[in-house]
């Protein structure tokens, strides 16, 4: 019976001794099998989302706190406590690692916080379809600012960017156009920014619109036409001048009695502004004239009396 019995044993030790080494063989076959995966995971990443317009500015971060330093510096000193690598770090952190279409208001509110400083009151140019002959006309005459014409408008004009959910979560290949879908970076950037620079506005208010645009000159799916007009503070802002501009030689589509400034002069009207409408408002036509002194729409003087 002794016998026996210990004969029992050893076979009771000898199946637990087969049965640990087969658990632990399970186990590193399992760890081994997972890092295998891992790092075909790490080896063949996803690849960056596609979409139809230009990616991701060059050298971002530079051309942004570039911009930054130059403004606060040379543009306006007052504005020198602005941390422009917190503005930068904000901005950056707006859109990282996220897909750009889902972007939203929340993403970019620290960024306006640490970029808004106010605009004078009499000082704000809105503009639509007018970009190059606006920022002209602030550029030779300091007396009005346009929303690029702020800190963060400024940082701004001109350059693009997006991020992606895949490494390293900026996309320079390709961006969303507005078109694609609506909550892209640069279409909720432009919006907020838009909103604010209206709610900021005082006093006298100016507007350059395009008299030349066959479509016509106050479009309510534009920037100004769906938000900035709907921003204006009544409380704020005493007066509109609505400045309808023509190219030189170029098609006079519409005049301040036309379709679509009859539409916007009625908006304006029902949220009680003033308002004052000028065809070619001659200090701006003036410089539209430096580059065609000769032509007839650019004469001081007539043969009449």
């Amino acid at each position: 019976m002794p016998f026996q019995q210990g004969s029992a044993r050893t076979r009771q030790r000898t199946v637990l001794v087969v049965g640990i080494a087969l658990l632990l063989a399970a186990l590193v076959l399992a760890v081994v099998l997972a890092s295998l995966l891992t790092l075909g995971k790490r080896e063949v990443s996803p690849k960056m989302l596609q979409w139809k317009d230009r990616g991701t500015t060059k050298n971002l971060q530079e051309v942004v706190l570039g911009r930054c330093y130059n403004y606060i510096t040379e543009r306006y000193p007052e504005l020198g406590d602005k941390d422009c690598l917190k503005i930068w770090e904000s901005l950056k952190e707006a859109f990282i690692y996220k897909n750009p279409c889902n972007i939203t208001s929340g993403d970019y509110q620290p960024l306006m916080e640490l970029a808004s400083h106010p605009v004078p009151c009499n000082k704000s140019l809105f503009w639509s379809k007018t970009y190059d002959l606006v920022h002209r006309y602030t550029k030779s005459n300091q007396n009005f600012l346009t929303l690029e014409d702020t800190l963060l408008g400024y940082m701004a004009d001109r350059i693009s960017w997006c991020g992606d959910p895949s490494a390293p979560g900026i996309n320079y290949e390709s961006c969303p156009k507005w078109s694609e879908c609506e909550s892209n970076p640069g279409s909720v950037f432009w919006k907020m920014a838009s909103k604010m620079f209206a709610e900021a506005a005082c006093g006298v208010v100016q507007v350059m619109l395009n008299g030349s645009v066959e479509a016509g000159a106050f479009r309510s799916s534009s920037i100004f036409g769906s938000i900035e007009v709907f921003n204006l503070n009544p409380e704020k802002v005493s007066e509109v001048h609505i400045w309808l501009m023509h190219d030189i030689g170029g098609p006079q589509s519409e005049s301040c009695s036309g379709h679509s400034i009859q539409r916007l002069k009625s908006i304006l009207e029902e949220r009680n502004f003033r308002i004052i409408c000028e065809d070619n408002y001659r200090p701006v036509q003036l410089l539209q004239c430096v580059h065609n002194p000769d032509h007839a729409d650019c004469r001081l003087c007539t043969n009449s009396s």
